[in-house]
């Protein structure tokens, strides 16, 4: 039996919850990315194919808060400032997309904060 290489095994779990989950007007999809250093976040309408708002520890208002703390409490960070973006434009409820990472860690502490600070999922 073949060993199945880990990027292909994230790519076959992607396709997989990509075919459950679609964002729509009403309730767009939230689109987590994560690198081995960063963690990149969307809000997503895939009716009209946009990106209605996102944030990733690269942006500008992330890196003030940075300093010394660690990825999780960082995916923390970017999941509240995330929710208050959308929050903004208005957009309560969204559908959660882990982009075939497993849901724990830096996923799943970015998808609490967003939780607390008022995003309904």
């Amino acid at each position: 039996m073949a060993k199945v290489d880990s990027r292909l095994a994230r790519r076959i779990r992607q396709r997989r919850v990509r075919k459950k989950v679609r964002g729509t007007t009403v309730r767009p999809r939230l689109s987590v990315c994560r690198s081995l250093n960063h963690i990149y976040a969307q809000v997503i309408d895939d009716s009209t194919g946009q990106t209605l708002t996102s944030m990733s520890t690269l942006d500008a208002e992330a890196r003030q808060k940075d300093g010394e703390i660690t990825k999780t409490k960082r995916a923390e960070l970017i999941g509240s400032f995330l929710a208050q973006k959308a929050l903004n434009k208005g957009i309560k409820q969204v559908v959660f997309d882990r982009g075939g990472h497993k849901y724990h860690g830096r996923v799943k502490a970015l998808a609490e904060a967003a939780r607390l600070a008022g995003l309904d999922f």
